[in-house]
């Protein structure tokens, strides 16, 4: 389900990108890929264990995975028995190096053919291990600018290395009589086995089920020959792109209303991949599309939400809301009518705000767990969390004005978080593996810069108003009114390392700034 919404998500920012899922060649690998085309992705890589990056341990090289004859045989073979092999590009990849192995395995039942350490050879590689050490002697995966001199790879060095694969390839499929690619996708009988299988080695062993070839349904064909049908057509985004069209063309503010219901799901992200298109991820003006909804949104609300996009939603979302928001706002609260307690009920599900890159949430509610996890620079105000929140956080700043879960702050290890600690446990709540707690001076501070280390009190007061300004929350408002008795509750979480890190930068800063001002 997870995997079909991100697809799903994906396909919605990219309409026109091929959606690829990369599995292990491994015993099982066939049945999740069956689960990965039902999932609706367009492309499917199996991955052998030869090949692989110079930055892998010697010991996950040589001890790790399987072939990928074996892994493309079962996919192939599971594809097609349950009618899912027209529907999905399957690519194998793994230490494939001639033209024989492409061969291989196309007649196993691959589409595509993933190469990287023969070309890296070609280019000039001499496989010296070294890739994560930025010490590579021939200069291709390193940023030292006198290591990278010493590269004298050229284009047509891979050219040359692909003519010969092809021109191999091309040989093979005269001898066997095919006329296009395709007509070789999946024709195992061709494969000569006879003398492996006759091997003294090989006593014993059963290769049936690998060279199996099974046939396909009615209709169906052995390689890849339909589109996925993503059904991203017949949806909400598409009314809000048209309704949005002066705004993209030329910049204009635009109001929309419109109701929503929770089979609407990755509502504005479509919209946002227009923007994109067209503005990159520097967006549109604050507010220039603003979209107020009522109803029950459906998953990924707000998704990669571009800048200049304002989602305001009465009523409720559901998990992944504001998933990687990439410059937009959301704001979500209950219906005016509503007879319900925000700060005591939940309004977002689970994973809101997963790998947010910038961008702004105010939610007058409570969240579901890991809220904000893998956050990266956006900013957002919650009533309250489960658990698990913050984790994996790297940047940006949340604000919790209730109760939250255990393992508050799991690996995170960038970012600062404020939590309204009324009932005085947070203590018990927390993850001290990577954070520490501070407290918030009650200074006089009418200035917020950019320096995370201070101006906590008007930092947090303004976040709180922006709050109350989106959703209206009494909460909001009740704190606003008794800021000075609240501030006390309130716990500063940092990052120990990543404080150490802010303390060095605003370091150099003050003197890089003391030395130009006693130079004029």
């Amino acid at each position: 389900e997870d995997l079909a919404q991100l697809i799903y998500d994906l396909k919605n920012i990219n309409p026109s990108a091929a959606i690829s899922v990369k599995l292990v060649s491994e015993v099982g690998v066939g049945t999740v890929a069956a689960g990965v085309s039902k999932a609706k992705a367009d492309h499917v890589t199996i991955s052998g264990f030869e090949g692989g990056t110079g930055a892998s341990p010697l010991t996950s090289i040589k001890n790790a995975g399987s072939p990928w004859e074996l892994g493309l045989a079962e996919t192939h073979q599971t594809l097609v028995i349950n009618g899912l092999r027209s529907r999905i590009t399957v690519q194998a990849d793994g230490g494939l190096k001639t033209g024989r192995d492409v061969v291989v395995a196309a007649l196993l039942g691959a589409d595509e053919f993933g190469f990287s350490t023969a070309p890296l050879i070609a280019s000039g590689c001499i496989m010296m291990r070294k890739c994560h050490l930025n010490t590579c002697p021939v200069g291709i995966a390193t940023q030292d600018p006198e290591l990278r001199k010493l590269f004298n790879g050229q284009p047509e060095d891979v050219i040359n290395f692909f003519f010969f694969v092809a021109e191999e390839v091309r040989s093979y499929m005269s001898k066997f009589g095919f006329k296009t690619f395709n007509e070789m996708i999946g024709q195992s009988q061709y494969l000569d086995t006879n003398k492996a299988i006759d091997h003294w080695k090989t006593e014993g062993l059963d290769f049936t089920k690998l060279f199996f070839k099974p046939e396909p349904w009615k209709g169906d064909l052995l390689y890849q020959s339909q589109d996925q049908d993503h059904d991203i057509y017949d949806i909400l985004d598409r009314n809000l792109i048209k309704e949005s069209k002066t705004s993209i063309e030329e910049s204009k503010p635009v109001q929309i209303n419109s109701m929503i219901k929770n089979t609407d799901r990755s509502v504005g992200t479509m919209l946002s991949g227009e923007v994109a298109k067209k503005f990159g991820h520097k967006g549109l003006p604050d507010e220039t599309i603003n979209i107020k909804l009522k109803g029950t949104a459906g998953q990924s609300f707000g998704a990669f939400l571009a800048k200049g996009i304002s989602l305001e939603l009465q009523g409720e979302g559901n998990d992944y809301v504001g998933k990687g928001i990439s410059g937009g706002r959301i704001a979500i609260y209950p219906p005016g009518n509503s007879n319900i307690k925000p700060e005591e009920n939940i309004i977002v599900g689970n994973t809101v705000l997963y790998g947010g890159i910038t961008g702004e949430c105010y939610f007058n509610g409570i969240a579901g767990e890991r809220f904000a996890v893998r956050n990266s620079g956006a900013t957002a105000v919650v009533e309250g969390s489960g658990d698990h929140c913050c984790e994996y956080m790297t940047g940006g700043i949340v604000v919790v004005l209730g109760k939250v879960g255990r393992n508050f702050g799991a690996g995170m290890s960038g970012g600062i978080a404020y939590v309204l600690d009324e009932e005085d446990n947070f203590k018990k709540l927390y993850n001290a593996e990577m954070i520490e707690l501070e407290k918030i001076l009650n200074n006089d501070e009418s200035v917020i810069s950019d320096n995370l280390l201070k101006h906590d009190k008007e930092r947090l007061r303004n976040l709180i108003e922006n709050h109350f300004r989106y959703t209206n929350s009494p909460k909001a408002k009740n704190i606003l009114d008794n800021f000075d008795n609240y501030l006390p509750k309130f716990i500063k979480i940092m990052p120990t390392e990543y404080k150490k890190v802010l303390i060095k930068m605003y370091e150099k800063k003050d003197q890089s700034e003391k030395s130009q001002r006693g130079g004029q």
